[in-house]
């Protein structure tokens, strides 16, 4: 099992934006592969989301459903979008598995 991380600095985050991405419904994926066992993960919910209680409660579910996943060593990025503010944790769950699926991370 990989180990999981944060995802830290302004150049990482450059980095990871250069990668591989896909769009779905409720939130975007950036990723780039990794050597090594670790996934850095950096979450990042927009003023857009709604204020911060949402966003925290966004952010809080994200990475609980990331944790459960299970990542190959990479850095990845997902991008909330304004309508993961109103879905559930089973509407978010669902949407994040098949954007994962769909930006090759995760074998269908």
């Amino acid at each position: 099992m990989s180990r999981f991380a944060s995802l830290k600095g302004d150049a990482a985050f450059r980095r990871v934006k250069k990668g591989r991405a896909a769009k779905g419904r409720f939130v975007s994926v950036r990723w780039r592969p990794l050597r090594g066992d670790e996934v850095r993960v950096g979450i990042v919910v927009s003023k857009k989301v709604g204020k911060a209680v949402v966003r925290n409660r966004v952010k809080r579910r994200l990475r609980e459903l990331l944790r459960r996943a299970h990542l190959p060593p990479s850095e990845l990025m997902v991008i909330a979008r304004p309508e993961a503010a109103t879905a559930s944790f089973a509407e978010l769950a669902r949407d994040l598995r098949r954007t994962l699926i769909k930006a090759g991370l995760l074998s269908g």
